[in-house]
């Protein structure tokens, strides 16, 4: 016990010495929040109404929704220690209050077994029990079960009729979720508290407090002993009032997966792939989540899009056109409550391999009332149907039959009597003398020093493009502009910060430039401010519902507003490849049309005020063991049709003013030196304009097809714009410069000065933006207070 004692104090000790270091101090406790606890108006109803929505039932009896006045018997200690989001920089942030399940559930008008619930605060709150939060990449997996005996049980069923049973799970970054007990597994005291309290009680609920996917094969070994099981994932500061709300009823559970349930972790097509300490094979291919698991229903535990009403819905439907689709819901049971179409194309065989089926679009009812019913119009890019041939570096749609269903009931089709070229795309990262050619000819015009011509004012004024003001620039202002302030926590900006970049010098500043300040993340604003704590991302996907998620982005940009926050550094949209990955519950979904929707809603939503978001991490952030030197090594069709593809809707769709590069390497090149990610796709094929930043710090490198090229000028010669936070190194406190940006200035093969102007441009253009934004802060600021 002394050796636990000692473990928690030094885990505190080292979560001081990182914070410190970062500049942030964001502990996990309250304490390090300053200020009032601001309150964002309008955000705890939408967050409420989020969780709820989120919730997932995979198994319902009856037993649910409790009845009003019911005295419920409780049993796990995550009642108390209720996990409302993971660790990390997409989960630390200090929110001005949090409900948890026991508050909720007594507001809706439950009655607790206070005895037992007094057990279990008692034994919580015992110095030996007192739940762990661990510190940075060493977050707890789980907090240890309290050991339940038989009499405890019996003791709670004399005066209970039903019983919920609670299990809880961590998340966090820069660790994974492992194969074990109180991680993917439940431990030995949970199954026992689940044999003993289902031995006794008739009426048995499970709530999964959870922020991914873990083994739920006990369900079904449990069967009819469970009456029901319920996924209310981490959600937010509002997550008690939500999980309340659904379990009661006042709201009609409308969540769907975001991802499959495999019975087995074995049977996950990534199992054998994933781990690797150098790299790993994405040797499934395309054959992702539901599009290997429609191969092998066997597989399945639960399907990807399941979930569980209290009441019944019947769709009908038919196509309109070619992308278009007309879908009647209506609602054939007994209570009110909102449903989810999934629309849904099956290809026809051919000499490409495909899916038995796609997601090709979806959308979500309002609340419809018994017999109540709704017309859904639905839309969608032929991109969604093509499949990518890697000999011809196109999108096709190869001639046959495509069908379509609105979740499991036949739509209409269509038939192609010839193959249709969808999109022509260049080869990628394959041949580096053929990649050298290429960036040769796309080269920038070099640009000649004019000397100081004007000041941003002269920009914002119109009266000078941000072309002719950086060309203006001597090269070390440039250089400054390819790269943040230095440390975490700058000082120009709100304390927290994640860093600053733009105008970070004296020289930049005197010509009015002015510096953009940035915060993590995902769940909310992380800084030493209170700010608004959203369900996990896992979660938001699970609502199935854009509208919503656009809401929120809109009250995260109101708040950014506030607190003088410029880049979001969210959304996180990695694909799910496998439920391991530590970082999942910042991330959507196992396919990469849920993902991009949903990302591309948050993206609206916050830039709606003039703030920027940023999508992250592009791409294929799979894994977080050596995320920083691990090599994503992916087949390009499976870059293309799944990593990519989510990147590329939010892109099209909502246009981010900034995006984020990934720690990892991808097929043998570190994202933020990836030249064919960055500009061949991003750019290029997709439009992006906006401003490219790199994760926080990068890997050392040369350029294979510009050896004298290395580090800063590797990456802006990739166009990856900006170094964040501004250093190479991870304890330094303000910026050095390393040299290795100007060291080849002119020089042949060197990085050229139109290459410096170019990436200048990007940033300039993303800070004339947030400026002009600027000029509404006040109108917006009355509007948000009315």
């Amino acid at each position: 016990m002394k050796m636990d004692r000692w473990k928690k104090k030094f885990g505190r000790f080292m979560q001081r010495v990182i914070d410190n270091a970062m500049g942030n101090g964001l502990m996990q406790e309250e304490t390090t929040a300053e200020g009032e606890r601001y309150v964002t108006p309008g955000m705890p109803e939408l967050l409420r109404q989020a969780g709820a929505e989120s919730c997932v039932l995979l198994k319902n009896d009856g037993l649910l929704p409790l009845g009003a006045g019911e005295e419920v018997a409780v049993f796990g200690r995550c009642q108390l220690d209720w996990f409302y989001v993971g660790y990390g920089s997409g989960g630390d942030v200090s929110a001005p209050y949090q409900v948890g399940l026991m508050d909720g559930l007594r507001e809706a008008g439950l009655r607790m077994n206070e005895s037992l619930l007094n057990t279990y605060y008692a034994w919580t709150h015992e110095e030996d029990h007192v739940a762990d939060q661990g510190w940075w990449g060493h977050w707890p997996m789980y907090h240890p079960e309290m050991p339940v005996d038989a009499e405890l049980v019996k003791r709670a069923a004399a005066t209970s009729g039903s019983a919920l049973v609670v299990i809880g799970r961590a998340a966090g970054e820069d660790r994974e979720n492992t194969l074990t007990k109180g991680s993917y597994y439940l431990t030995d005291v949970e199954q026992e508290m689940l044999q003993r309290v289902t031995e006794v009680f008739d009426r048995v609920a499970v709530i999964l407090d959870i922020g991914s996917i873990m083994d739920l094969s006990w369900i079904e070994e449990y069967g009819e002993k469970l009456s029901a099981v319920m996924i209310v994932w981490q959600g937010g500061m509002e997550s008690g009032h939500a999980a309340a709300d659904v379990l009661t009823g006042r709201v009609n559970p409308c969540g769907k997966l975001a991802d499959t349930v495999a019975r087995a972790y074995e049977d996950y097509p990534s199992s054998a792939n994933f781990g690797g300490l150098k790299f790993n094979e994405y040797a499934e291919g395309i054959f992702v989540g539901y599009r290997f698991f429609d191969r092998h229903p066997e597989k399945v535990l639960y399907p990807f899009g399941y979930g569980l009403s209290y009441t019944s819905f019947a769709a009908q439907g038919a196509l309109t056109g070619r992308c278009e689709a007309a879908v009647t819901v209506t609602n054939t049971g007994e209570r009110p409550g909102k449903e989810v179409v999934q629309l849904w194309c099956c290809p026809p065989v051919g000499r490409l391999e495909k899916p038995v089926r796609v997601l090709v679009a979806f959308a979500k009812t309002g609340v419809l009332d018994p017999g109540g019913s709704e017309v859904l119009k639905l839309s969608w890019d032929e991109k969604c149907m093509a499949s990518y041939d890697e000999e011809t570096n196109r999108f096709v749609l190869e001639a046959g039959e495509y069908c379509f269903l609105a979740n499991e009931e036949a739509i209409g089709s269509f038939v192609l009597e010839e193959e249709v070229t969808v999109e022509q795309c260049e080869p990628l990262c394959r041949d580096s003398a053929s990649l050298r050619a290429r960036i040769l000819k796309r080269l920038p015009a070099d640009v000649a020093s004019r000397g100081a011509a004007g000041t941003f004012a002269d920009v914002l004024a119109g009266r000078m493009s941000a072309e002719e003001f950086a060309a203006g620039l001597s090269d070390a202002e440039l250089e400054a502009l390819s790269r943040g302030h230095g440390m975490m926590g700058s000082s120009y900006g709100v304390r927290g910060n994640a860093g600053a970049f733009g105008g970070i010098t004296e020289s930049l500043q005197s010509k009015g430039v002015p510096a953009i300040i940035t915060a993590d993340g995902p769940a909310g604003l992380r800084l030493r401010k209170y700010c608004s704590l959203l369900p996990c991302g896992t979660a938001l996907a699970c609502t199935w519902n854009t509208e919503l998620i656009r809401a929120i982005g809109r009250k995260v940009g109101e708040e950014m507003i506030h607190y003088g926050v410029d880049v979001q550094l969210a959304p996180g949209m990695n694909i799910h490849r496998n439920p391991l990955c530590g970082r999942n519950f910042e991330y959507y979904s196992e396919d990469p049309l849920l993902s991009g929707k949903m990302a591309a809603a948050m993206v609206l939503g916050v830039q709606s005020t003039g703030r920027s978001a940023c999508p992250k991490h592009f791409a294929c952030n799979n894994q977080e063991v050596k995320r920083n030197t691990n090599d994503s090594r992916v087949p390009e069709r499976a870059l293309r049709e799944i990593y990519l593809r989510n990147f590329e809707i939010v892109v099209k769709e909502a246009k981010p003013m900034t995006i984020m590069t990934s720690y990892n390497k991808v097929n043998g090149v570190w994202s933020h030196y990836n030249y064919d990610l960055v500009t061949t796709v991003l750019r290029r094929e997709w439009g992006f304009e906006g401003c490219v930043i790199t994760d926080w710090w990068m890997r050392r490198s040369k350029s294979p097809e510009f050896p004298k090229l290395q580090d800063n000028a590797y990456r802006v010669r990739a166009q990856v714009d900006v170094l964040m936070p501004g250093d190479m190194g991870h304890m330094a406190k303000k910026y050095r410069s390393d040299g290795t940006l100007l060291a080849t200035l002119g020089k042949p093969d060197g990085i050229t000065r139109g290459e410096l102007v170019r990436t200048a441009v990007n940033v300039l253009k993303l800070a004339l933006a947030l400026s002009k934004a600027q000029g509404a802060d006040g109108e917006m600021k009355e509007d948000m207070e009315a």
